[in-house]
């Protein structure tokens, strides 16, 4: 079993700053990509930024510039520092990995429990 744990959300002001963490433990023989996603009341289920081994971060456009993504591929974590934040932030945050678990078992995603943040005055 592969289970990921988020932390780091709450209620922040317009324009303030959250930081996010996301912590893969469990059966995990390899991680490829390691992202967020969000999911507003009564919207669906929408990118915020992916991160892979190779290439360069992914962002949604209503993110890029205000929202970083890394990794601590040692610690099989993954970090969202998000800034100048917006009440259209407002969102559970939920962190997703693509694990394969076993060396000869296939490769699937993986979400956490997901995390509010509150971007409100």
């Amino acid at each position: 079993q592969v289970q990921l744990v988020e932390s780091g959300g709450g209620l922040v002001q317009p324009g303030g700053s959250l930081r996010l963490s996301c912590a893969a433990s469990g059966s995990i023989w390899n991680i490829n990509t390691m992202g967020w996603y969000r999911q507003a009341p009564e919207k669906q289920r929408e990118l915020v930024a992916t991160s892979t081994p190779t290439e360069s971060p992914n962002y949604a456009d209503s993110v890029k510039g205000r929202f970083t993504i890394s990794r601590d591929r040692a610690k099989n974590t993954v970090y969202l520092q998000m800034d100048s934040l917006k009440p259209e932030d407002t969102a559970v945050y939920y962190c997703n990995a693509y694990v394969q678990p076993n060396y000869d078992a296939p490769w699937r995603d993986y979400w956490g429990q997901g995390t509010w943040v509150t971007v409100a005055s």
